[in-house]
């Protein structure tokens, strides 16, 4: 892969459409345009053309569209070719494209681009990268924020705020037998203790950002026959889970995806919590107990016209919402849970209330700016413990040196420092042709 290469990719889905669309972009998508459409049209106008390839073949009749660097997506010239979405023709147009000089982009290619040219930076492209993958409403806000610079403006604001604090700490080094103001170098430590919290806060909320990007897990954790497959089936709206009256009819996790609140959820129907009466079983419950301990969330769903069985007692944590199914059987008596039942319906709607708001309270459905990735958490976290070694240094040197650390460690959350080990990484997850 090159920088000096003109590429090209299909910016529209794959199979017959009524338009495809071509996107070129690099130092030579004017001399293509001219290859195929005898010249590129005025910068931003539609124009209809008729394309050719090298032997003088018309190919098809296409929509031109001419984007002169730096004014474009990339950075660089390019061009979009809006054709016939047949096969055919976009494969012919694709030959074409390849005589006459330009290659297929790589995953990422165009995006990366962009970044290397400046026209946005890393939290600005994988907010990108996020928006193409939003699968909700809620999802689709926080990629939009993210994409149009929201987590880069506060990660600018703190930037400059400690380079404004270096600033002043390095005064107060050079120029420590001048007459500085009183108090100056107390006064960065105030001030770096200030903007710390307030970025310890911020990583605070990540796990929220996190969540709502790659979606919420959601366990059902019950005893056999408590109706965990049936409340699982009544969620979804659809047969996910086999039900039966047979206990331990579930042996491995059944997983179900469904929207609450604009968030993504995962819904796990898990083995029956019990004394398993062969090795399978036991695999099973145990898979079920561990799911438990790695979900965002525990439904604890007991039976009403059984007692209430200890093993799920002692696997629910204090913050599981707990319901008592089969309702149309018997009356609840376990204190504080939500009578349901999967059967009939009752008490369905109340539960799906109950669970989009412990989707909103996980996810954070907020329009600030938000931490989205490990990689932004580690940043964050590594600048903090900077400032904390600014607190703890018994020098101005060491102070100086643990502010530019920190600055530093802002940078890479941003791409402008320390950026090559993760171009890669970061750009791998988009699609051919963006």
């Amino acid at each position: 892969m090159s920088a000096g290469d003109t590429i090209f990719a299909r910016a529209t889905g794959a199979g017959r459409a009524a338009v495809a669309v071509l996107r070129v972009s690099g130092p030579r998508a004017g001399e293509v345009l001219r290859a195929l459409a005898g010249g590129p049209p005025a910068p931003r106008v539609a124009s209809l053309r008729r394309l050719r390839n090298a032997g003088g073949e018309a190919l098809d009749q296409a929509l031109v569209l001419w984007f002169p660097g730096p004014a474009s997506y990339t950075g660089e010239d390019s061009a979009e070719l809006h054709l016939h979405g047949g096969p055919a023709v976009v494969a012919a147009v694709a030959e074409a494209l390849v005589a006459a000089g330009a290659r297929p982009a790589e995953a990422g290619e165009f995006t990366r681009r962009a970044f290397l040219n400046g026209r946005l930076d890393l939290t600005e492209a994988e907010g990108i990268a996020d928006l193409i993958e939003a699968e909700t409403e809620a999802q689709r806000r926080q990629a939009l924020r993210q994409a149009g610079g929201a987590l880069s403006r506060l990660v600018a604001g703190w930037s400059a705020r400690l380079a404004r604090l270096l600033a002043r700490q390095e005064a107060f080094i050079e120029f420590e037998d001048e007459d500085l103001p009183a108090g100056l170098d107390d006064a960065v430590a105030t001030k770096a203790a200030a903007l710390r919290a307030e970025m310890a806060a911020h990583l605070a909320e990540a796990p929220r950002g996190e969540r709502l990007r790659d979606g919420l897990m959601v366990a059902i954790i019950g005893a056999p026959n408590a109706g965990k497959s049936s409340l699982l089936n009544a969620l979804v709206g659809r047969e996910a889970a086999i039900v039966s009256a047979r206990a331990g009819t579930t042996r491995d996790v059944v997983e179900a995806r469904l929207t609450l609140a604009g968030v993504p959820v995962t819904l796990a129907d898990t083995a029956g919590l019990r004394e398993a009466v062969d090795e399978i079983e036991a695999e099973g419950v145990r898979r079920a107990r561990r799911r438990a301990e790695e979900a965002d969330l525990v439904l604890a769903v007991f039976a009403a016209d059984q007692a209430p069985d200890a093993e799920t007692l002692a696997a629910m944590p204090a913050d599981a919402l707990v319901v008592v199914n089969k309702a149309d059987l018997a009356t609840p008596s376990l204190a504080g849970a939500l009578a349901i039942s999967a059967l009939t319906g009752e008490g369905l709607d109340t539960l799906r209330t109950r669970l989009e708001a412990a989707a909103a309270a996980l996810a954070g459905l907020g329009e600030q700016a938000t931490l989205t990735r490990p990689r932004h958490v580690a940043a964050v976290r590594d600048a903090l413990g900077w400032l904390d070694e600014l607190a703890a240094a018994p020098v101005p040197e060491l102070r100086a040196e643990a502010l530019r650390a920190a600055l530093r460690a802002l940078g890479r959350l941003t791409g402008q420092v320390g950026v090559e080990a993760i171009l890669d990484l970061v750009f791998s997850e988009f699609c051919i042709g963006k």
